[in-house]
């Protein structure tokens, strides 16, 4: 019997977090996405703290369409790391495929100056 789309991705994010970890000089960068939102944390695993977090949600995004609204929640993520005093970090794209909004939210935190 073939797996649901919720425990086939619960499958392949067990498989990505036995690998990618986060500590306080490398945070984890975790991306969420709903079928509305986009939400996106800097991860402290070490000591189980955030260090930053943005979503689309915030007053600072601007509307458009899903596509754009990831990059701008990328920006304004790395923008608020580099105010933490952190630049790089581990990407974790959380069992979602690197394609589309969770692609383009990580090319906004790249430009907005997070290195992964």
């Amino acid at each position: 019997m073939a797996l649901s789309k919720l425990e086939r991705r619960s499958r392949i994010k067990q498989r990505i977090r036995k690998i990618v970890t986060g500590t306080a000089s490398q945070p984890r960068l975790s991306v969420y996405r709903s079928n509305k939102e986009i939400y996106g944390q800097l991860i402290d695993d070490a000591s189980g703290v955030t260090i930053a977090s943005a979503s689309s949600r915030e007053k600072g995004v601007t509307a458009g369409t899903k596509v754009e609204v990831a990059n701008a929640v990328g920006k304004l993520l790395a923008e608020k790391a580099v105010k933490a005093g952190v630049e790089t970090c581990s990407f974790d794209r959380n069992g979602y495929l690197f394609h589309g909004r969770v692609k383009s939210f990580a090319d906004g935190a790249r430009e907005g100056g997070l290195k992964f």
